[in-house]
C-alpha cells in the first residue's frame, strides 16, 4: 500500500473500508499543496517522534515537554455523496456541496456567573438557530474560534465559552482551587444551564474533548451530534512519548517535575511546539501570529503558568475514562463528524480512525493540517460542519 494521503470517509463507510481506501487523495488535500508539503508534514513529525523518542530514554517529563503539543440521539443515516458510486474510492469522490453561504452575523464578548466565577465567552447568531458549542484546546481560548465564528454565524448559534482559569475568564489561584477536567467541566456544565442551551452539538478538540465527553455524559439528552477534532478518546491517537509524559506528570508532582511541564507554556513552548511544529515551513503563513500573541497574554506570570500544569498533571484521569466515553458512544450513537489534522504528531490520525470501531457511521475527514487545524483550514471545516449540522435530527 502506498503512504498514506488523506482520507475522506462518509456516513456509512466501516472502519475497514476506511482502512482500504487510505491510499488515495482525497478532496481534503487540494493538489496545490502538493508532494513539498506531504513531504514537508512527513519531515516534521519524524523530527518531533525523534526528539520524543529521545525524551521518552530520559526523564520522562522531558517527553512530556516535547509531546504535549496537542496535549444522544439515533445516529446519522448512511448517506452517500452526490453523484458518485458507493464503492468509488475516496479520492474520487466528489463531497455534498455546503450550504450555500451567507453573510456572518456580529460576534458579540459576553460574560455570565457560573458557580460564582465570570465565565467569559463569545457569541455569534441568532439565539432561535440549531445552538453549535466550541470548546477550545491547551493552552488556547476562545479566540482559537475567531474565523469559525464567522463563517458559521449566519446559520448557526455559534458559542465559544473559556474555560474557568484561561482566557478572559475568571482564574482563581491554584493555590486556592485545584484545576481538573472535572472543575472544568462543571463550569462548562453551568454555562450552558446559564445561558439556556437546552439543545446543541458539540465541537470538541483537544483539551475539548475531556471536557466535552464530561458535558455529554452528564445530559445526554442535549447532545445533538459530536465533531471532533483533533480530541483524543482512544490511547491509539496518543503518541507512545505523549502517553509517557503524561502519565509520569500524573505521578510525578514533584517541583522539577511541574518545572518541565511549565515548559510546555513558556514563549518558546507555546508558539514552537504548540503552533508551529506540525505545520511545514511553506504552510506556516496560514497560521497567524495572534493565536500564539494571544495565548501568551494570559500565560504572563508563574501563577497563570500553573492553573494549565495543574490540567496536565491532571490528564491522565481523561485517559483512564477512555473505556467509559468508548461505552458511551457504542450505547448512544451520537452523530458525529470527524476532522482531524493529520499532521499532528502528538495527537495522531488512529486516534480519530479509532472512533469508526464505535462509530462505524461516523464521518471522518484527514485533513492537510497540524493540531491547530482550524488555524490552517477553517473554511474548510466550516463546510463540513455546515453539512453535517444540516443532517442532524432536530
Amino acid at each position: 500500500m502506498s503512504r498514506e494521503e488523506n482520507v475522506d470517509v462518509g456516513p456509512g463507510r466501516s472502519a475497514a473500508r476506511a482502512r482500504e481506501v487510505e491510499p488515495a487523495r482525497s478532496v481534503d488535500a487540494p493538489a496545490a499543496n502538493g508532494a513539498a508539503g506531504a513531504k514537508g508534514a512527513a519531515a516534521g513529525r519524524r523530527s518531533g517522534l525523534a526528539r520524543l523518542g529521545r525524551a521518552a530514554g530520559g526523564l520522562a517529563s522531558a517527553a512530556l515537554v516535547a509531546a504535549l503539543a496537542g496535549c444522544a440521539g439515533p445516529s446519522l443515516a448512511p448517506s452517500r455523496h452526490a453523484g458518485t458510486p458507493a464503492d468509488a474510492p475516496a479520492g474520487d469522490r466528489t463531497p455534498a456541496a455546503a450550504p450555500e453561504a451567507v453573510w456572518p452575523e456580529k460576534t458579540f464578548y459576553r460574560t455570565v456567573e457560573v458557580r460564582g466565577r465570570r465565565i467569559f465567552y463569545r457569541e455569534a447568531g441568532r439565539p432561535d438557530r440549531p445552538a453549535l458549542l466550541l470548546l477550545h484546546g491547551f493552552p488556547s481560548s476562545s479566540h482559537e474560534y475567531r474565523e469559525l465564528l464567522s463563517l458559521l454565524s449566519g446559520r448557526y448559534r455559534v458559542v465559544a465559552p473559556d474555560y474557568l482559569g484561561s482566557g478572559y475568564s475568571d482564574r482563581p489561584s491554584p493555590s486556592e482551587v485545584t484545576y481538573t477536567f472535572d472543575l472544568l467541566a462543571e463550569h462548562i456544565t453551568g454555562f450552558t444551564e446559564a445561558l439556556g442551551l437546552t439543545r446543541y452539538a458539540i465541537y470538541m478538540h483537544d483539551f475539548g474533548g475531556p471536557v466535552g465527553f464530561r458535558v455529554a455524559l452528564a445530559h445526554p439528552e442535549r447532545l445533538r451530534g459530536l465533531i471532533v477534532q483533533n480530541a483524543n478518546a482512544y490511547v491509539e491517537g496518543l503518541s507512545e512519548a505523549l502517553r509517557v509524559g503524561i502519565r509520569h506528570a500524573h505521578d510525578d508532582r514533584s517541583p522539577a517535575s511541574a518545572a518541565a511541564v511549565a515548559q510546555l507554556v513558556s514563549a518558546e513552548g507555546v508558539k514552537q511546539e504548540q503552533y508551529l511544529r506540525h505545520v511545514p515551513v511553506a504552510h506556516r503563513d496560514r497560521v497567524s501570529p495572534d493565536a500564539w500573541t494571544h495565548d501568551l497574554a494570559f500565560l504572563a506570570t508563574p501563577e497563570e503558568r500553573a492553573v494549565q500544569v495543574q490540567l496536565i498533571q491532571d490528564y491522565q484521569t481523561n485517559v483512564d475514562r477512555y473505556p467509559s466515553w468508548q461505552a458511551f458512544l457504542r450505547a448512544r450513537k451520537p452523530p458525529t463528524l470527524i476532522v482531524w489534522g493529520r499532521n499532528d504528531a502528538d495527537f495522531i490520525s488512529a486516534g480519530a480512525k479509532a472512533y469508526l470501531r464505535d462509530l462505524p457511521d461516523a464521518e471522518l475527514h484527514l485533513l492537510d493540517a497540524g493540531h491547530f487545524a482550524v488555524e490552517e483550514r477553517p473554511v474548510e471545516i466550516a463546510q463540513h460542519i455546515a453539512r453535517f449540522m444540516e443532517r442532524l435530527p432536530r
